[in-house]
């Protein structure tokens, strides 16, 4: 019986935060969340979204630039944690601004209310 799709994006969320913080880990960025994953109804695409903790557009780029750097390795080192699928689906890293979106609508509310 194989996965769910929302049980292999649930298992692929997990792997990649231990891979990215652990194997790639950069000091100059700190720590990178995986806030989610969504995959392709046929699963040949992981839609991977993160955020860092450091928000200044250097840090953004940089964590970007490191990411698109070691996606191979990333993916391959993936596919030793995720045995139970055929093949390990194609990485898209993504930024997610739905943070900095949220922590804005506070910001228009509170304005609101004062």
């Amino acid at each position: 019986m194989g996965l769910t799709n929302e049980k292999l994006a649930s298992l692929i969320k997990k792997e990649l935060a231990l891979i990215i913080n652990v194997s790639i880990r950069n000091n100059k960025i700190g720590f990178i969340n995986v806030t989610e994953v969504k995959l392709t109804n046929d699963l040949s695409f992981a839609n991977v979204y993160y955020v860092i903790l450091n928000n200044q557009p250097e840090f953004l780029s940089l964590a970007a630039e490191i990411i698109e750097k070691n996606k191979s390795t990333i993916r391959m080192l993936l596919a030793k944690k995720i045995r139970n699928i055929r093949k390990i689906p194609e990485l898209v890293f993504i930024y997610d601004t739905s943070l900095e979106y949220g922590n804005h609508i506070d910001n228009i509310l509170k304005g609101i209310n004062k």
